[in-house]
């Protein structure tokens, strides 16, 4: 599936409100942008799904500024990326309580396997963007270029939390037994 199909399916949803092809846009890429915010999310299921639906809706209803200077997947995650921190911040605007509170609020009883929940406790370890980054970098396999443009950071910048997030990966998951 290539870019020229998905700039296919964009202009028959600008130009005829075509919903069908909308939804090909949807099947093709709900995956990705549900793991993407299942990760960010901290593997909360129902969290990450209304945010998916929230980023389709969105990209639906503003489909028409999509200026296909970079891919179709591109924009999607750049509007996943800003859904998630909108919901962060709401979160926070409506929540005055302690940093531990939100974090036995924000983890999920999930049974994990103990490997996954050691990964989702060493990115809680990372600042936002250096989370994001690695997020998009090594789940949905995003060039630098991409994660620039999805984030909006220059590109040096997604270098360095790549490598800076790496590293505090490693140190964690090291101290936790993990390469040894």
């Amino acid at each position: 599936m290539s870019k020229a199909e998905d700039l296919l399916w964009i202009s028959q949803v600008v130009i005829a409100d075509d919903r069908r092809a909308f939804d090909r846009l949807v099947c093709k890429y709900q995956s990705s942008v549900r793991r993407f915010l299942l990760n960010l999310t901290a593997g909360d299921s129902m969290l990450s799904d209304d945010l998916a639906q929230e980023t389709f809706i969105k990209a639906y209803l503003n489909i028409r500024s999509f200026q296909g200077i970079s891919a179709f997947s591109t924009w999607l995650f750049r509007i996943a990326y800003n859904v998630f921190y909108d919901s962060k911040r709401a979160q926070k605007h409506y929540e005055e309580i302690n940093s531990s509170e939100i974090d036995k609020k924000s983890s999920v009883k999930i049974d994990f396997s103990t490997e996954k929940s050691d990964i989702y406790t060493a990115l809680k370890t990372l600042k936002r963007e250096e989370k994001a980054v690695i997020l998009l970098c090594y789940m949905e396999d995003k060039t630098h270029k991409e994660i620039a443009r999805i984030t909006n950071l220059p590109l040096g910048t997604v270098k360095t939390h790549i490598l800076k997030g790496k590293e505090k990966l490693n140190q964690f998951l090291s101290a936790q037994g993990y390469g040894k």
